[in-house]
């Protein structure tokens, strides 16, 4: 039986420093069909040269120069033109086990109702690393939070259904809006019991972490919006400010006739 070809898909903003060090993860993958295609958004140091001379370097990888628009359109992009069956969303900073792609590509082969494969990771940075605490997937979690990282592996067919990546959502966690939409009419999730991916901490993946409350409430506003019934599903109401108190919240509303 032939295996799926697998197309790793690599946004890179500025990330010249790191790319090589990426790919040369990807190529150590114990898993072979593969392609990775590099999406260069409108770098303005020299990645993509440095992209370009890895292409010459490695049979299996394709190059994409974008103006710069953002990861969604960049990962979007790369889906479109990818060839593979399934598909591993591969920031151009971070790195992944040698084999956690045919680990995951076992588990999405053998059983049909999984949709997503994902790992356990680590953080790093300089100065040493440290495991990332994910938390345990559930529809209801989903609901509040994300733990699923974008650097999980899922049908391409898939994510074509349900429109990719949202390109609007500019208020940052677009990986847990896709994931809500891919799974929240149906599909199994797994968790592979190794650590198969190393998240790197940079100055713009820190930035990240301390969001306005303004970006916040415009995410929960679009979250709410765009998958209202999801939400009233799974939190008996939207989603509010404080997630984790969404539930009880809409409850006691709905109880007070107010919701």
């Amino acid at each position: 039986m032939q295996k799926p070809l697998v197309s790793i898909v690599t946004p890179c903003f500025n990330q010249a420093d790191y790319l090589r060090e990426t790919v040369e993860s990807v190529m150590k993958s114990s898993y072979r069909p593969i392609e990775m295609i590099i999406v260069n958004d409108g770098s303005t140091d020299n990645s993509l040269e440095i992209a370009q001379e890895l292409a010459r370097e490695f049979k299996e990888i394709r190059v994409i120069d974008q103006p710069n628009s953002g990861v969604s359109v960049a990962r979007n992009h790369g889906i479109t033109k990818a060839e593979g069956e399934i598909i591993l969303p591969l920031d151009g900073d971070d790195l992944i086990s040698p084999n956690y792609i045919e680990e995951a590509v076992n588990i999405l082969s053998k059983r049909p109702e999984v949709k997503v494969v994902f790992c356990d990771a680590v953080k790093f940075d300089e100065e040493g690393q440290k495991k990332w605490k994910l938390k345990s997937f559930s529809l209801s979690k989903l609901a509040k939070d994300n733990m699923i990282f974008s650097a999980a592996l899922f049908w391409k067919k898939d994510a074509v259904a349900v429109g990719g990546f949202s390109e609007d959502m500019v208020m940052g966690r677009e990986d847990w809006e896709f994931w809500i939409k891919m799974l929240k009419n149906g599909g199994e999730v797994v968790k592979l019991s190794f650590i198969g991916f190393f998240y790197r901490l940079t100055l713009m993946s820190k930035r990240k972490k301390t969001r306005t409350s303004k970006n916040k409430r415009a995410r929960i506003d679009y979250l709410n919006k765009k998958h209202g019934d999801f939400f009233e599903r799974e939190l008996s109401g939207p989603l509010r400010f404080q997630r984790t108190w969404s539930k009880p919240y809409n409850k006691i509303l709905r109880f007070l006739g107010k919701l």
